[in-house]
């Protein structure tokens, strides 16, 4: 019985460290740290790496803005169609009554409430002319787009609609996508999904009728702008290939403005008719009508911040290595001595930080990479610790390929011939920085590498033993016994 039980414990715990050994997303996905101090020959020292802000929901930061200003109902009061009955039409839209108003600001409020709270139009009271309107969000920052917009509409969703952004503050748009009941009718354009793109045509802007149908569906009022789905076109259907879309970000400059933007605006161009004609006798059926609109991002900060503050309603972000401005984006003055680049993704996990240096220390030579694709980039961009470096030349020297003896030093024993180290037997490498053993059979661990592991046994291997020489205990009498 004992014996059964021993097995049972042995079993039992097996399994939970077999779960707790499973392979998960590694924390390096999220670029979270700009910098660690590590210990080397000359003591404490500085690695810099590339890092940025944690995703956040992006709709607390921005400013809101309709054209025209007045399309908003209840100024003066008007009665529109029950948005369930829409042959009800003793609905009423009041801006001077908290209980009957509709202003932007309920398209993103916490959402759950019952009754809905959204923003709404006027009515069509002016048919045929166009019920056009623009609404603009704003964020005076430049920001990267992480998830799916997503804009639940409380009326039905639009017949024609365009989604568009700004990479200059306003200053010039350009479109997303296009939707619309009917895309050649209404955009000429060919009805096109985000599963008709590739990676060659993840930058085409398409039309979609797939979110402008109906005019009022209970489960079914969402219009979006799907971004995990052309993530995923580098980093597979569940995005586990997120390496493979950080080597894309960060070697094609199109893809990572693609989801850049500092304003979006949201052109509503025809209200939901659900019929191939517009009843004139009832326009105050026709409006438009949203309670949430969903924008997950990051702030910008080149990859030189993990953090993002919001003070005096302004974003900005906590710039590290050196550098300064809303996004990070120059070198602060004292530190000049190199021309500002932005972080790196590569090499992966921990990319390369290119921090600005003082002004008195040269520029740090660095190859051509340009002709090299991002597999190469992650052979010729080795992640070394520089001990005999200055620690700020720690995250740029990652990227060098030379040896000078004075800002590059060949590392372990190793000399510098002709700006190339020349390394012990013992160790490879750039500069002399990986012991050789990591290259052969069986690593630094193996039974020939000379080297000893330095990672004690796991507590589920030591448990895991335990049981198995209890379980050997209690069945060694038995043993006995039969004999």
């Amino acid at each position: 019985m004992r014996f059964q039980f021993a097995l049972t414990l042995q079993a039992i715990w097996t399994g939970m460290c077999h779960a707790a050994m499973q392979h998960y997303p590694a924390a390096w996905g999220h670029y979270d740290v700009c910098k660690s101090q590590v210990y080397s020959d000359e003591g404490l020292t500085w690695d810099y790496m590339a890092c940025q802000p944690e995703a956040a929901d992006m709709t607390q930061f921005l400013k809101v803005s309709l054209d025209p200003p007045n399309i908003t109902c209840g100024d003066p009061p008007e009665t529109y169609c029950a948005l369930e009955n829409p042959y009800m039409c003793n609905n009423e839209c009041d801006a001077n009554t908290e209980e009957l108003a509709h202003p932007p600001q309920l398209m993103f409020d916490i959402e759950g409430r019952n009754p809905t709270t959204f923003w709404q139009s006027t009515t069509w009271k002016k048919y045929p002319k166009a019920l056009l309107v623009n609404i603009t969000l704003s964020w005076n920052k430049t920001i990267e787009l992480t998830d799916d917009i997503v804009i639940t509409f409380e009326s039905g969703r639009p017949e024609q609609m365009v989604l568009e952004k700004s990479l200059d503050y306003g200053r010039t748009w350009q479109p997303y996508q296009f939707y619309a009941t009917d895309c050649l009718d209404a955009f000429t354009m060919e009805p096109k999904t985000v599963q008709d793109l590739s990676q060659h045509t993840l930058l085409d802007i398409i039309c979609t009728e797939d979110y402008s149908r109906g005019y009022v569906w209970k489960y079914d009022k969402t219009v979006r702008f799907e971004i995990k789905d052309r993530f995923a076109l580098f980093a597979g259907p569940r995005l586990h290939n997120m390496a493979s879309l950080y080597g894309q970000l960060d070697t094609t400059k199109n893809l990572r403005d693609f989801f850049t933007i500092t304003d979006l605006r949201i052109r509503l161009l025809r209200p939901a008719t659900g019929a191939t004609v517009v009843d004139e006798s009832s326009l105050s059926r026709y409006f438009y009508a949203i309670s949430d609109i969903k924008v997950q991002g990051r702030c910008k900060c080149n990859l030189h911040a993990n953090s993002c503050v919001f003070d005096k309603e302004k974003l900005s972000c906590e710039c590290e290595h050196n550098t300064t401005g809303p996004d990070c984006g120059r070198c602060k003055r004292s530190y000049q001595g190199r021309a500002w680049s932005a972080g790196s993704y590569l090499p992966i996990p921990k990319g390369t930080a290119n921090i600005c240096v003082p002004n008195n220390i040269g520029p740090v030579i660095r190859p051509n990479v340009s002709s090299l694709g991002v597999a190469n980039r992650k052979e010729v961009a080795p992640q070394v610790a520089l001990s005999t470096a200055p620690s700020v030349h720690a995250a740029n020297s990652k990227r060098a390929r030379v040896c000078d003896n004075e800002l590059l030093r060949c590392q372990n024993g190793g000399e510098c011939v002709s700006n190339r180290c020349s390394c012990p037997a013992s160790h490879t490498g750039l500069l002399c920085e990986k012991p050789r053993c990591e290259s052969e059979l069986g690593g630094c661990k193996g039974p020939e590498s000379g080297q000893a592991s330095l990672r004690p046994p796991s507590l589920c291997s030591v448990l895991t033993l335990l049981l198995a020489g209890v379980a050997l205990w209690r069945e060694t009498p038995r043993r006995a016994a039969a004999l």
